[in-house]
């Protein structure tokens, strides 16, 4: 067990705060199409979830778009057109030296010209590589909206909101063009929306301007890193909070006094023991909800290579293990989680319908 963990829970099974267990898309469906494209979405909203995830940067010009990080080397072609092989430079990011090319150097315009590349070829192949452009907010929004009225049912965005120290840094705050962006479209004016960050000010202050707008729809979701890590806006201002005092009692009970959720790592819930198996849960589901807190973990990988060791088939790290997943899954449904992030909504649909909470009420 990491150190500054919770420690193993010991009561009774733990129940979920929220009346049905949610299916969130993580960047999409991103184990079948390239992250955070509107391919990405459509699919992961096909195959059942509840809600896509959107990751959030911005353009030099101040349009939010999706994408997982603000490098976007790894992720588009922007390294195959010489007409942009200038703008490869290094930053200080988050307190990270990083290399590469920046959505906040280039117009939407420019951003546009791209297309998106597949994060993890050696996994999950480059079959749809150059196919998507890059989708703005605007878009996204659009695409979901179109998409629950076909439907006939609601669908959830989570913005998360991707280095907010940094933007705000270079003079690009991303929270109020968040929320100007939500309030410019009829169909998140009223839609489940939950904000995300791993940062702590930046949802204190989202909080404080929903409670002086009393926008309902709206939740903000507190991310968590690994044990011994800060939330950056922390650390740059010389505090000592790191997530594992985050994940005591008292430090849930201080994130209820802004946000709604908690969206800590799999493993802060259901540690492997000896490397290989999953082992009891911890006190975190347990300690969040006596909080009032929902607990949304991330992430969900169908692929052997992400599973424990002890649920893969075969030796092959790029097999997608639906049944492993499956069974990786409802560990943690048992556990009493109240949604969960997947890079693979179709088998996070299967599990909850396999543990029989689907429709739960």
């Amino acid at each position: 067990m990491l150190r500054g963990m919770p420690t193993p829970a010991t009561a009774a099974p733990e129940k979920p705060l929220a009346a049905r267990v949610l299916v969130i898309g993580h960047r999409g469906a991103s184990a079948l199409r390239p992250e955070h494209t509107l391919a990405s979405y459509a699919k992961a909203i096909a195959d059942g979830a509840d809600f896509i995830e959107p990751d959030l940067v911005m353009t030099k010009d101040g349009v939010l778009v999706a994408r997982h990080e603000n490098e976007i080397g790894s992720t588009t072609d922007v390294a195959s057109h010489a007409e942009f092989a200038a703008r490869r430079t290094g930053k200080l990011i988050d307190g990270r030296q990083v290399t590469g090319w920046f959505s906040e150097d280039f117009s939407l315009a420019e951003l546009k010209t791209l297309r998106a590349r597949e994060r993890l070829p050696e996994l999950r192949g480059t079959r749809y590589d150059g196919q998507f452009p890059i989708a703005t907010l605007d878009e996204v929004i659009d695409l979901v909206a179109a998409e629950s009225k076909a439907r006939g049912r609601a669908i959830g965005i989570v913005p998360e909101i991707k280095h907010g120290s940094w933007f705000r840094h270079i003079g690009l705050p991303l929270e109020d063009t968040l929320l100007a962006t939500l309030a410019a479209h009829d169909y998140t004016r009223t839609a489940p929306v939950e904000i995300q960050s791993f940062e702590v000010g930046n949802l204190k202050y989202l909080r404080s301007r929903l409670a002086n707008g009393t926008r309902g729809n709206i939740r903000l979701l507190q991310l968590l890193g690994d044990a011994e890590e800060q939330p950056y806006d922390v650390a740059a201002a010389g505090g000592k909070l790191t997530y594992a005092r985050m994940m005591t009692p008292a430090g849930l009970r201080g994130i209820a006094g802004y946000a709604d959720a908690i969206g800590p790592g799999i493993r802060a819930i259901i540690p492997l023991e000896s490397g290989r198996t999953l082992g009891a849960p911890t006190a975190l589901v347990h300690d969040a909800h006596a909080a009032g807190l929902e607990v949304h973990p991330y992430t969900f990988r169908p692929e052997n290579h992400f599973l424990p060791p002890d649920l893969w088939q075969g030796a092959d790290p790029r097999h997608v293990n639906e049944a492993g997943s499956i069974a990786e899954i409802r560990r943690y449904l048992a556990a009493g989680i109240d949604a969960f992030f997947t890079d693979d909504p179709a088998i996070g649909r299967k599990a909850l319908e396999r543990a029989g909470v689907s429709e739960e009420e």
